[in-house]
């Protein structure tokens, strides 16, 4: 279990397959509850799906693939964290899904 989940996290969570990147601010994240993007090793970069390099993990941000996981029912470990301009361009990206025309 992790204690503290921040936005920029990398989890890997039981019952997903691929490395889940918290993609919500932490007030939000106090409940326990993350919203999270998976993150795919192979794949093409493109306006919603954003290319990360951590230490332990890189890969593909898949922004659309959003999901809210409540992480008190589910195991998990913090197993990297990306670098704040990463943080901007990924919630710029969601940012983007939502704005008006």
């Amino acid at each position: 279990m992790t204690e503290g989940l921040h936005q920029g996290d990398i989890l890997k969570i039981e019952g997903i397959n691929k490395p889940v990147l918290v993609v919500s601010k932490d007030f939000f994240n106090q409940t326990r509850e993350i919203i999270g993007c998976p993150i795919y090793d192979k794949g093409m970069e493109g306006p919603l799906h954003i290319f990360i390099n951590a230490e332990e993990v890189q890969g593909y941000v898949q922004c659309e693939k959003m999901a809210l996981l409540d992480l008190k029912v589910r195991g998990h470990l913090k197993i990297d964290r990306i670098h704040h301009a990463d943080i901007m361009n990924i919630t710029d990206a969601i940012q983007g899904i939502f704005d008006y025309i």
